[in-house]
């Protein structure tokens, strides 16, 4: 009982770090219009914004160097001081007045992400029993989604039309602020609560005891006199076939997905306004109600089932969902007011169900714990670093060729996302990861 108990608390804490993944990246989305307008932007600038982001290339990067960090020095020393660069990060955001302080201070919030997540999933899964690994991973995706749910309900609310943005904006056009200024200055305060929920998350994570599986395969790699430097598990990661295999499937599930849902969070609001003409307030509004969705079904769904339930079946259904909300949207119409709720509906519920949460617990269990976060890292390297190309070339085919064209990739990205996925679900249910890496491994 005292494990289940401590399992949960320290989920409960290194959940922090997806709500601020996921946090950052729908905070530039909500205000994305905004910032356009403040510093007189182009779509090419908002294409390098989201590249270099917690989204894109600024992940990758961080994801990369955090996995191999976490592998060799363990996953604590990530959590004492990953916060800090994340608290620096939306600090020069907040306050940002040019577009190179405003890149700048994406990168860092971005890298800092990077670093965060594969140590947080592959630490959730290590102090998890067999019977809760599933429930305490989708305890992260609530954390995950309730983030963007709280980031658009406070946009929609500091929005120029919105309950408080209204009596903000008229305060501060009074006293002799630019429109654009003033309209801007609920996103900036949207950026402050991301530095606050950081400073808990620093407070808390700092207390964390070390993961028991990183410090029994420390102990092993000490007996048998092989001590390796940060990233020399990189080569042993490529040399096992095994461990080949698992990272095209699973980073081919999660890339795919990824190019769809990196334009779900970060560029769909700015698609909503321009595509579908509406408001930024009534835009924020429909990812409100989408990631609130989400994060119920998250808890209630994923959390509760995905230890229970054939994960196969909940992959299948959950994406079908997914597949469905995009030709909805597509070839009814984001102009038909019927067919946006309906999208925001179906992908609400299969976000919770979806890709994110099954990678996330997959790919905690599929790797040895010597690199288990090395593995992660390069896997999440891929594909946000490809997602941050992807954000060049949909500004592109939406620009030019409309919302109709861009609707049809989407609908094409997920059914390969649910074909792929649904023939190749491991069988890793009910197993412990002792159990899963012999199984896979042997006794290497």
């Amino acid at each position: 009982m005292e494990a289940k108990k401590g399992s949960l608390k320290s989920t409960i804490a290194v959940s922090l770090t997806n709500y601020l993944d996921a946090g950052s990246i729908v905070a530039g989305a909500s205000g994305l219009t905004l910032w356009k307008n403040y510093l007189s932007l182009q779509d090419i600038h908002l294409s390098w914004l989201n590249a270099i982001s917690a989204n894109c290339f600024g992940a990758a990067i961080g994801a990369i160097i955090g996995g191999f960090l976490a592998d060799k020095f363990g996953r604590k020393t990530i959590y004492t001081y990953n916060m800090l660069v994340y608290m620096t990060g939306v600090a020069i955001i907040m306050l940002s007045v040019s577009f190179p302080m405003l890149l700048l201070g994406f990168l860092i919030t971005g890298i800092s992400v990077g670093a965060g997540v594969p140590a947080s999933w592959t630490y959730i899964s290590e102090t998890s029993e067999v019977s809760n690994r599933g429930r305490n991973i989708g305890i992260s995706q609530f954390a995950w989604s309730i983030g963007p749910a709280i980031i658009f309900l406070l946009g929609m609310l500091l929005a120029k039309d919105g309950v408080l943005g209204k009596f903000i904006y008229e305060k501060l056009i009074s006293i002799g602020w630019t429109p654009q200024s003033a309209e801007l200055f609920g996103n900036r305060i949207i950026f402050g609560t991301l530095f606050v929920v950081a400073l808990i998350a620093w407070l808390l994570q700092r207390q964390l005891d070390e993961s028991k599986d990183w410090e029994n395969s420390k102990s092993q790699q000490k007996q048998s006199s092989r001590q390796t430097g940060v990233f020399s598990s990189f080569g042993a990661l490529f040399k096992n076939v095994v461990n080949v295999r698992t990272i095209i499937y699973l980073a081919g599930i999660y890339l795919t997905w990824n190019l769809v849902a990196g334009v779900m969070g970060f560029f769909m609001p700015h698609v909503y306004e321009t595509a579908g003409g509406v408001t930024n307030e009534y835009a924020n509004r429909l990812q409100t109600v989408m990631w609130g969705l989400t994060a119920l079904v998250s808890f209630f769904g994923f959390a509760l089932l995905s230890d229970k339930v054939n994960q196969r079946l909940l992959y299948i259904g959950g994406t079908l969902l997914g597949v469905l909300a995009w030709v909805v949207l597509t070839f009814i119409g984001i102009t038909n007011g019927t067919a946006l709720w309906i999208f925001v509906i179906l992908w609400g519920v299969h976000a919770g169900f979806g890709v994110q949460a099954f990678y996330a617990l997959w790919a905690s269990e599929l790797f040895p714990a010597k690199y288990r976060a090395a593995a992660q890292g390069i896997m999440f390297f891929i594909v946000r670093g490809v997602a941050g190309i992807w954000s060049f070339i949909f500004i592109g085919v939406f620009d030019k060729s409309g919302f109709y064209t861009s609707g049809v990739i989407m609908v094409i990205l997920l059914a390969i996302v649910l074909i792929v996925g649904a023939i190749w679900t491991p069988k890793t249910q009910g197993k412990s990861l002792k159990e899963i890496t012999k199984e896979r491994y042997g006794d290497q």
